[in-house]
């Protein structure tokens, strides 16, 4: 009788077991027939490979790392990515082939500021969303309905600049920016912003994005009273300037843009950039941060893996393409979570997102701001002994 007993116990506990494991699959969502398809145009090679390649990195690491979570809800994530070489013909051909042939769900990228005004016309026209990693106001301004951006604008990397210099009393300035489409578009807020700042304009100078020499710029600024000098572009250029400027004995203070926040800058200036500032986010300095910086332990999170699976230092263009692909997948989340996804219904969740703290900032976005960040995403940076330091 006590085995028969005991038997029945067994088998009760049996039952109840599986059927828990039974609820429990029933209650584990089906996953799509299709996987969830994210597009990623970055300049892997080439002039802004310093820009794109961590960029590509950081999306491969961000792929994997979904998916070995579950992807999107149980659905796999797939990654389609081209190496634009920072070529405006080569990313349209891309974009077109995202579009038509891969059929993706929203693309990010491209690295930098000219070619992603280069694909515009083809995404408004595709009705694709866009992410972009590249920098200029423009892009967002007017805005588009598809295009999005996650670094911060170059109105707000100015207004950081010429903030710093005003307190300094700095009134006479010389410019220097490389003829592109990151150069143009900063040139022109340099300009429109010096007078709200008290400062005159005395030298304004050009350089070439393959140039490797500017010191004829730099001794026309020297001929000048100019009081600190800014240099708008991205490296290689600017650890030239600074090169050719200490090599003048120019001793007025340097200013880069954000487009120099990068480890290659102060290695290929060879020294010569210490002492220069630039507005960069808060990742080259996340270790400088207070304790309850909000966010803090999302840029030690993603500096800490980046640098494990990839060696060398994290850079912010790497974090425009995390603060992309975690915006991408949630728009996508967002969308499947309210029914159908499609193109429009991606669109529209990216243009909902609030409170998305990114490597960039804290991310606001809404149908008049398709960048979402202010200011505040920037800190001011100095290079001191060959690594960054915050300045303010």
């Amino acid at each position: 009788m006590k085995r028969i007993l005991k038997a029945v116990k067994v088998t009760t506990v049996l039952m109840a077991v599986l059927a828990l494991g039974i609820s429990g699959c029933a209650k584990k969502p089906e996953p799509p027939k299709e996987p969830y398809k994210i597009g990623a145009i970055f300049a892997a090679t080439g002039g802004a490979s310093m820009l794109g390649l961590p960029e590509k990195n950081t999306a491969e690491m961000l792929v994997e790392e979904i998916n070995a979570n579950g992807g999107i809800n149980w659905s796999e994530v797939k990654l389609f990515m081209y190496d634009t070489e920072a070529d405006p013909t080569k990313a349209v051909n891309a974009v077109k082939k995202l579009v038509s042939q891969d059929m993706v769900d929203i693309i990010i990228g491209p690295t930098t500021s000219g070619v992603t005004m280069a694909i515009i016309p083809e995404i408004e026209k595709a009705k694709v969303p866009l992410i972009s990693c590249a920098a200029a106001v423009s892009i967002v301004q007017p805005v588009k309905q598809y295009v999005f951006k996650t670094p911060q604008t170059d109105i707000m990397a100015v207004e950081k600049i010429y903030t710093k210099l005003q307190a300094d009393g700095i009134k006479r300035i010389a410019l220097i920016t490389v003829s592109n489409g990151f150069g143009d578009s900063g040139r022109v807020q340099l300009q429109n912003l010096a007078a709200n700042y008290g400062l005159s304009i005395v030298a304004d100078e050009r350089y070439g994005g393959s140039d490797t020499n500017m010191t004829v710029q730099l001794t026309k600024i020297k001929g000048t009273d100019a009081q600190a000098i800014i240099c708008w572009g991205t490296n290689p250029g600017p650890a030239v300037v600074a090169k050719n400027r200490k090599e003048l004995g120019i001793t007025i203070p340097l200013y880069n843009s954000h487009g120099v926040a990068s480890m290659a800058f102060i290695e290929g200036s060879e020294g010569a950039a210490e002492g220069t500032y630039l507005p960069a986010g808060k990742l080259l300095i996340v270790d400088q941060l207070a304790a309850d910086d909000p966010q803090k332990k999302v840029l030690a999170g993603y500096k800490n893996a980046y640098e494990a699976k990839w060696g060398g230092s994290v850079n912010t263009f790497g974090g425009h393409a995390y603060d992309a692909f975690k915006l991408a997948v949630m728009a996508i989340e967002k969308a499947a979570a309210g029914g159908e996804v499609t193109h429009d219904s991606i669109r529209d969740q990216l243009e909902k997102i609030t409170g998305f703290v990114g490597t960039g900032g804290i991310f606001n976005f809404s149908a008049s701001d398709h960048n979402g960040l202010t200011k505040d995403g920037f800190v001011l940076v100095q290079i001191v002994d060959g690594n960054w330091k915050l300045a303010e």
